[in-house]
């Protein structure tokens, strides 16, 4: 069941203002029943003041009146008041101000140590745009003399899990074996070169 907004704020008012037994309340907002119980006793959520559901839409005053005439009834929330999720665009990785500055930094070293993560990937990881990384590359940057290659992950620019699944995905497009000088696929040994001819017996003088 969805939980109510504010739900430790709402147990101390559900306590103090209705009848309704700990497992009730416990189970409105989520909480154990010991929890709600130490809120009763004063042990715990000392100056929280309370958050009224009623008022706030998402109790009515007929559900609390039901759940006290039943100390077996739950009570449910009221549909209206459960946020409604905002949908999430699928752009670009949004970087916090305070960490922008490091982003070159990190594409430098995703270019150093990952070569064979394709620009599209370095841009999604860091939420960067392909003009910024091919700037970095050829070191047209505006500030490339200061762009230090540094670890994103430390810096907070992704997740390790990230970029774990971006070098697998890089991975799997990777050729399985190159081809080497002559046309030779590496790893595969060269066939030995062929014994010399004999030489042909001389002829008799005449």
């Amino acid at each position: 069941m969805a939980q109510p907004l504010m739900p430790k704020a709402t147990a101390v008012w559900l306590i103090e203002k209705t009848s309704l037994t700990f497992e009730q309340v416990a189970d409105f907002v989520g909480m154990h029943p010991l929890e709600v119980q130490a809120i009763a006793d004063g042990e715990v959520a000392q100056g929280i003041i309370g958050y009224d559901p009623v008022a706030n839409g998402q109790l009515t005053r007929e559900e609390i009146a039901r759940g006290e005439a039943d100390p077996t009834a739950r009570l449910q929330i009221l549909a209206s008041a459960l946020p409604v999720p905002k949908a999430r665009s699928r752009g670009a990785r949004y970087t916090p101000v305070s960490k922008r500055n490091d982003r070159p930094d990190g594409i430098a070293w995703l270019l150093r140590n990952h070569p064979q993560l394709t620009d599209v990937q370095v841009a999604k990881l860091l939420g960067t745009t392909k003009d910024t990384i091919a700037k970095v590359r050829d070191r047209s940057h505006w500030n490339s003399a200061n762009i230090k290659p540094r670890d994103p992950v430390i810096l907070g620019l992704v997740t390790q899990s990230d970029l774990n699944a971006a070098l697998a995905s890089a991975g799997e497009r990777a050729p399985h074996g190159g081809t080497g000088a002559g046309g030779a696929s590496a790893g595969t040994p060269s066939s030995p070169p062929a014994a010399p001819a004999a030489d042909a017996p001389e002829e008799n003088a005449a």
